[in-house]
């Protein structure tokens, strides 16, 4: 089986920016896949996007842009997924 790598910008469009609740789904998604998933915030490091600890150092802003990149079989799966959870908003009322 091939290993596919796929790459997808996201802007943060949630006003309190990438905080616990949507970090909380983006690592519980992430981790139902094979592929491995990797973030960066404007040209930063590139991170582990199945580790809570590694997500919650982005300190994603509303305003920011992400970088995800996806590597493995079920790669085009795993971005589709991982691109909805992205773009929930994640009321806080």
């Amino acid at each position: 089986m091939s290993t596919e790598t796929l790459r997808q910008t996201f802007t943060v469009t949630n006003p309190q920016g990438l905080h616990m609740r949507p970090l909380t789904a983006f690592v519980k998604a992430a981790s139902q896949f094979q592929s491995e998933v990797f973030l960066a915030k404007e040209q930063g490091p590139r991170i582990n996007g199945k580790s809570m600890i590694n997500l919650l150092s982005l300190a994603a802003e509303q305003g920011s842009q992400i970088s995800l990149e996806v590597v493995g079989p079920d790669a085009p799966q795993a971005l589709q997924t991982l691109v909805e959870v992205l773009s929930q908003n994640y009321d806080e009322d």
